[in-house]
This record gives structure tokens, sequence and C-alpha cells, in this order.
């Protein structure tokens, strides 16, 4: 293939995959909004319909994580596995839309415990599923602007499911009898099932065998990601349980769980938005509605953070001024109860997130090779960090002076992160000079990590990678 030939084929490979893959949003949309629906449904009774304590109500939020955490990595091992992830994860999230839907149909704090828990195990397969088959289509230089916009889903169904939540709380209540949360549940879960349906057509497969591309494009697909690191995205010779082997072995995994736990803890203010903003002082109406432009400028905010960190090539400082803007949202809270300060506050704590969107491309940038081990890296890291989400469900039952002592927590907890991800960066930067000291001295393809191979500790494992190969920090 000439290049100009190959130009031409991967602009409209790339354009093919962007509108196939821009489905993901909706897909992470419904799966926030099944997931976190239960915050809104509260604000119109559900807790004193289950006569719920707020013990219970946090546990009926916990419970959900618990689930979550022991699915993501088996789903992971077999998402790799399967040839055809696009059918596997449309039946995931048939199944998600089901369970959701019987939320509303529950009595009393068992029965929501219990939904909630399968409702975590089955939404467990779409986040780091995702996450993986876009790190097999997307250059490392491509990839956080896509996870950006997959991300995008989470930030617009906090927005939308304000927008939602306030249509029908407000209009259904006592219809054929039903209470207006009961209804949220099974209009949102009716809606993901259809979505779902529909998904199964969109949603690409690999680059060797997605249907929908020619065969040139598959090639151009596949010769990208040999260029980005100098092999092949492939398992070829290896496991499933060589890359769980491999990734229970580097260092590198488990500073990012435990860094990446402190960010979820820092953003578990999500869970309680309407909350938060009821706190402002209107009726729960206006509330959900205010709930809504936070989350569409964190939005913007996070779409030109994670396009400037692809152009730049820089992880550490777009995750950590988005966590500083953060900070100054939550020391704003903590510091005053006037109304215009406190709404302010709540955009910058929502901008956040843009950080968190970079660092999850940081987790797939870090470990490139094998496949294999970078599943399980992605699962691992994400599941651990949801006992951020469990520890954070308690966090706000500290409901004085305007969740003053709470913001505290959420306040350390960010300055843990950072000083996590400057570690992290600093280990990057010691074995991004130890891979120059090796070309220097050998003058030939290094190897990119492997311990046994080119001694650099915390590798991502034997995988030989092109000379010039550094890690993003």
């Amino acid at each position: 293939m000439t290049p100009e030939r190959r130009i031409v084929v991967e602009k409209s490979m790339k354009r093919k995959l962007d509108a196939r893959c821009s489905i993901f949003i909706l897909l992470y949309i419904m799966n926030y909004l099944d997931r976190n629906n239960i915050a809104a449904a509260r604000l119109k009774g559900l807790q004193d319909d289950l006569n719920l304590s707020y013990n219970e109500y946090a546990t009926c939020l916990s419970i959900l994580y618990v689930g979550y955490i022991l699915m993501q990595v088996p789903s992971n091992m077999a998402i790799n596995l399967v040839s055809r992830p696009s059918i596997y994860i449309s039946c995931s999230m048939l199944l998600w839309g089901l369970v959701s839907t019987l939320s509303g149909i529950v009595t009393g704090f068992g029965g929501m415990v219990a939904i909630r828990f399968f409702l975590g195990f089955v939404e467990a397969t779409f986040l780091p599923g995702a996450l993986l088959i876009l790190s097999k289509w997307y250059t490392r230089r491509e990839l956080t602007t896509r996870n950006a916009l997959l991300f995008c889903g989470n930030l617009i169904s906090n927005a939308f499911s304000a927008l939602v939540g306030a249509g029908v709380l407000s209009n259904m209540q006592g219809v054929l009898g039903h209470a207006a949360w009961r209804w949220l549940f099974f209009i949102e879960g009716a809606a993901t099932m259809a979505i779902a349906i529909v998904a199964v057509f969109i949603l690409p497969d690999l680059p060797h065998n997605t249907r929908g591309f020619t065969e040139e494009e598959r090639y151009v697909a596949q010769l990208r990601m040999t260029e980005d690191v100098g092999i092949a995205d492939s398992d070829e010779g290896q496991t499933v349980f060589t890359g769980l082997v491999m990734a229970l072995k580097d260092p590198k995994v488990y500073l990012m769980m435990f860094t990446l736990t402190a960010y979820v803890v820092g953003l578990s203010f999500n869970a309680f938005f309407p909350t938060l903003t009821g706190t402002l002082g209107f009726t729960y109406v206006p509330t959900l509605l205010m709930s809504a432009p936070p989350w569409v400028f964190a939005c913007l905010i996070s779409l030109a953070n994670a396009w400037h960190s692809d152009r730049t090539q820089d992880k550490f400082w777009h995750i950590t001024l988005p966590i500083l803007l953060g900070l100054a949202g939550f020391v704003i809270s903590m510091s005053t109860l006037n109304t215009a300060a406190r709404y302010l506050a709540l955009f910058l704590q929502a901008s956040s997130y843009a950080g968190f969107i970079v660092f999850y491309s940081w987790i797939s940038s870090s470990f490139p090779r094998p496949p294999a081990k970078r599943a399980v890296a992605i699962a691992m890291i994400n599941a651990f960090s949801q006992l951020g989400n469990v520890a954070g469900s308690y966090v706000w039952n500290l409901s004085e002076d305007g969740f003053r002592k709470s913001y505290g927590i959420v306040t350390a907890m960010f300055g843990v992160t950072v000083v996590g991800c400057a570690v992290f960066r600093m280990v990057l930067v010691r074995m991004n000079r130890r891979l120059a000291e090796e070309e220097e001295e050998r003058g030939v393809r290094v190897v990119g990590g492997g311990a046994e191979k080119g001694g650099l500790e915390g590798a991502p494992g034997p995988e030989t990678l092109s000379k010039g190969f550094r890690y993003l920090v």
C-alpha cells in the first residue's frame, strides 16, 4: 500500500470507527442513569416509602459496588477472549436494563439491596470493556480524547438524569397507582433495553474481524496499533491467566489502584449531587434542574482538557489541574453559606472529573502490551477503585453546616490523589530514563520493560517495544 493510499484508507477507517464508537456515549449515559437514578428517586419519597434509615439507604448505594467489584476482572478477562465483544456488551446491557426496571417493584430494604447488588454485577462489564475495546483501536496519541468522549456519557447522564427526573417525578405521581419514583425506574430501564438491542448492530468488534470495514481498513487498523508501540496488539502464545499473573506482579498496578481509589472517594459527591444542590434552599424540581448545568460545564472542560492532553502528550498536569479546580470548589463550600458562591462551587467540583478521564487513558498507555495484561490491569484498577464509592456512600452523612465535614474528607482524598499521581509520574520518568540508557548502550531495538529482559523494575512484562518508545508522563 502506497503512503498516499494509506492516508485515504486510514481517514475512511477512523471516520467509520468514530461514528460507530459514538454509541458508547449513549451506552454510558444509560449505564449511569440506571445506577444513579436512585438519588433522584430519593427526593420524591423512595426512602420514606421503603422505610429506609440513612444507613440503609447508604447500604443500597454501596452494595452496588460490591457486585461491580466482583465482576470486573472476570468480565474483562472474558471480553479479551471473545471475538464479538459487541454482542457481549449488548447482552450485558439488556440484562442491566431488566434489573434496573425491577427496582420499581421493590417494597423494602432487602429487595432494594438485592436489586442493587445484581445491577452492579451486570453493569460491571461495560466500562472496563469499553476502555479495552477503545485501546485496541486507537493509538496512545488518540486515546485520551476518545476516552473523554466516552466519559462525557457519564457527565451528560448527571445532567440528563436531573432533567428526566424532574419530568417524571413531577408528572407521573399516582399514574396507574404507582409512585412517581417507581415510574422513574420503569421508564429508564425500558429505554436501556431498547438501546441495547440497537447497539449490537452498531458497536465495533476487533480490528481484524469487525463488520462494516473493508479489508484495507482492517489492515490499516492493525498496522496502526503495531506502529504505536512496535509490537502487534495480540496475545499470541499467551493465555488470559498469563495476563492476570503479569498484572499481579507489576507494582505500577497497585500504585494506580490506591491513587484512583482516593480520587473516587473525592468524587463521591456525584451520587449526592441533587442533595448538595438542595442545600441551596430550592424545592425539588428547581433543585433537579439546577443540578444539570454544572455537568454540562464539566463536559466542556473535560473535552478541552483531553484534547490538550493528547496534543501535548502530557498526563500528570492534565489530571492535577482539574483536581485543583475541584479543591477550590470544596473550599468555597466549606467556607460560606452564600447561595451564589455555593452554586459556583458545584461547577468547580464537577469540573474535577476532567482529570479523572485523563487518568483512565494513563492506565491504558502505561500497560501497552500484551492485551491480556492490559485487560486485567484496567479491570483491577477500576474494580478496586470502586471501594472508593462504597466509602463515599457514607461520607455524606455529615450534613451539619452544609456538609462541611464531608467536604473536609473529600478534600483530603484529593490531596492523596495528587501525591499518588506525582509518585507514579516519578516511576515512569525513571523507567523512561532507563529505556534511554539501554538504547544508548545497545543501539538496537530495546525491551520496553520486561524485568527479566530489560531490567526495568515494575515493567509491563516481556514485550518488545519499538526503539524510541517512552511512557507518557
